[in-house]
């Protein structure tokens, strides 16, 4: 069963949220929260699955509240999906930056809301290829200053090579063809940078790519 949080300060926004999942055999949504503080205190207590939050609330907003949840070594299981009313908003990076493992836009399509409350569950990366590009053309172009001791040096030359294609928007797929391996070992590649930096999924790896300047970002 996947255990859900809903975090929204707007009650018509969780309850159509809530009708849907409440839907599903294998979802159950544990508990609401209208602002970050109050999420936290939820996070801690019913420790969900997944966190579906948005990022503009009183108190505390979901940024920082995302930030506190991926701070915490208790939560590692927890995945926090940022919901948004805008999709490339300004917001969005911050909240990839700050832990967020995807973000969704609130007008998506029941199925594939329900599907991504499900890739996030198992605790992939909610970004698919195509959203990664986006996002790197939208807020990548001026990247923050580069992080010094960056634990870019413990990463084998391959293992560079997969983090670096991951982060131009490539899945394990098309990784596995541009350096000629086996899906599998593309996603091996993958899973151990994530370990060596510390990422906690596909999208900080993707901003850590950036930040520390493994691929620098394209000026179109």
């Amino acid at each position: 069963m996947i255990r859900v949080l809903l975090v929204d300060d707007q009650p018509l926004i969780r309850s159509g949220f809530r009708a849907l999942l409440d839907l599903e055999d294998d979802i159950e949504v544990v508990a609401e929260a209208a602002d970050g503080q109050e999420c936290l205190a939820l996070v801690k207590e019913q420790l969900p699955d997944v966190v579906l939050i948005d990022i503009q609330m009183p108190v505390m907003d979901g940024i920082e509240a995302t930030r506190r949840i991926a701070a915490d070594p208790a939560l590692v299981g927890v995945h926090v999906v940022v919901l948004t009313n805008y999709g490339l908003d300004e917001y969005v990076f911050d909240a990839l930056r700050a832990g967020a493992a995807g973000f969704l836009v609130k007008d998506i399509v029941p199925e594939d809301f329900l599907h991504a409350v499900r890739v996030a569950a198992r605790g992939d990366a909610l970004l698919a290829p195509a959203i990664t590009r986006k996002l790197i053309d939208r807020y990548v172009t001026q990247p923050p200053p580069t992080h010094a001791g960056s634990g870019l040096e413990e990463l084998t030359r391959r293992e560079r090579e997969a983090v670096a294609l991951a982060a131009q928007g490539l899945s394990n797929d098309e990784i596995s063809d541009r350096l000629v391996i086996s899906p599998l070992t593309a996603k091996t590649h993958i899973n151990r940078a994530m370990a060596k930096l510390h990422a906690r999924d596909r999208a900080q790896l993707v901003v850590l790519a950036y930040e520390s300047g493994l691929v620098a970002p394209r000026n179109s």
